[in-house]
């Protein structure tokens, strides 16, 4: 059984599965999850075991490009935002953003570039690149685990 309090992640299938067992956790509906971390920290990765574990079976790229991709899990949208090469903040508004926060389970990676315009977020997921490893720190902020 994975614990969900801050550790450390040996491999990506740690990754994976962390993000598995968070999957259960989360309430229905409208939630906000920041990821933060360096490149390479694990951020998708850790959205890919999540996902999975909701139901998607299809592939899970970072939209780093597309700065959004939406996934419908049996009728629960989710959405996976990637804003690593956004400039400003309102470059989601012109992508109809803030409709996406509505009912859906938001993950956001570098969430930094969207101050003053996202939603607080319910829970705050800090990766760190620790040698060949990584650390998770989750900060629940508005509910009880």
């Amino acid at each position: 059984m994975i614990d969900l309090r801050p550790g450390l992640l040996a491999t990506e299938q740690d990754t994976l599965d962390w993000g598995a067992a968070l999957a259960p956790k989360l309430p229905k509906g409208a939630f906000v999850v920041y990821l933060k971390g360096d490149l390479g920290a694990g951020k998708t990765t850790l959205v890919r075991g999540l996902l999975r574990a909701l139901g998607h079976s299809g592939p899970v790229k970072s939209p780093t490009y597309t700065l959004v991709e939406s996934y419908d899990l049996s009728g629960a949208p989710a959405h996976h935002f990637d804003l690593y090469r956004m400039e400003h903040p309102e470059e989601l508004e012109f992508i109809g953003g803030r409709e996406y926060f509505d009912q859906s389970l938001c993950l956001i990676e570098w969430p930094e570039k969207g101050v003053g315009w996202l939603p607080k977020p319910d829970l705050t997921l800090m990766l760190s690149v620790q040698g060949n490893a990584r650390q998770i720190t989750p900060q629940w902020q508005n509910t009880a685990t």
